[in-house]
């Protein structure tokens, strides 16, 4: 078989594989998104309507009753601001000792540094729900069970992002920082004014997978936390799916608040979807 010949099969291959690939693409698109708009239009369904046709995109009749009926008959905008208030803190505290964090475990050399890096990796192979127990002792025996501080310490610490902070600030060239101690710039100076800002994407990768993950924690909010004024979202909505507010599926009602909880962690998706991880905002010309 000639060269020119091998060479018009691929090409017919490739022209014949693009479409097969979009149209693979499309259908695991459409069953990934399929649930959240089935969520979005039972949403605006009445209840009869969401149990006669629970997968149907339209409503018949279109109606808002679900959401009027969640912020008149439970306390939403109470578990909103909860969960609002310990997630500002979670994700700007976690972003920031993160960061400390991994600087330090990528440019400062002390004892046992190495044991500390390797106990980090091993925290991340521990599943959460085997830190339930203890993490309630610990919280009952400070006195801080109940309380915001109780909601919102525990989770400052966090050991997938101090990885990939770490990772970033190895991949930053040493040859910055020594500049700025020439100058006389302290090592948190160096690290603040100088690295930090290098390290952009990665800090914004931090804060939206710290803002995605403090929003919607929930084991955590039950060990810590008992008291209805500090229900957050996620406990809520547990709450409405075993049906608090009242008897039968209630199946809008229910979506009606998943939907409204996912808006802002979507949002902040959004805004920052082309910051993540993006390395060529951190290039350094030599």
């Amino acid at each position: 078989m000639s060269v020119a010949t091998a060479a018009r099969r691929a090409r017919r291959s490739f022209r014949l594989g693009g479409p097969i690939t979009y149209v693979v693409l499309s259908a695991l698109a459409i069953v990934y998104i399929a649930p959240f708009l089935i969520q979005v239009a039972t949403a605006f369904k009445t209840d009869e309507d969401a149990t006669a046709n629970p997968v149907s995109l339209i409503p018949n009749p279109f109606t808002t009753q679900a959401f009027t009926t969640l912020f008149a008959n439970s306390d939403f905008p109470v578990w909103f601001m909860n969960s609002a208030i310990v997630t500002v803190f979670v994700t700007l505290g976690r972003a920031f000792f993160a960061s400390l964090a991994g600087y330090a475990l990528a440019r400062l050399r002390f004892p046992g540094r190495g044991v500390v890096f390797a106990a980090l990796v091993a925290v991340m192979s521990v599943p959460t729900v085997v830190l339930l127990i203890p993490k309630f002792l610990v919280i009952n025996q400070l006195g801080i069970y109940d309380s915001y501080t109780g909601m919102i310490v525990p989770l400052l610490a966090d050991a997938a992002s101090v990885f990939i902070m770490k990772n970033f600030f190895e991949s930053i060239p040493p040859s910055v920082e020594e500049q700025a101690r020439i100058d006389g710039a302290g090592s948190f100076r160096v690290f603040w004014s100088v690295v930090l800002p290098m390290a952009r994407p990665a800090l914004i990768t931090i804060i939206i997978l710290s803002f995605q993950g403090s929003w919607n924690e929930l084991a955590h909010f039950i060990v810590s936390t008992q008291s209805p004024a500090l229900t957050t979202l996620t406990k809520g909505v547990a709450g409405l799916a075993s049906g608090q507010l009242s008897q039968g599926n209630q199946f809008p009602i229910k979506l009606a608040a998943a939907a409204l909880m996912t808006i802002p962690v979507a949002v902040l998706f959004f805004i920052f979807q082309r910051r993540i991880m993006n390395s060529s905002d951190g290039a350094v010309k030599e």
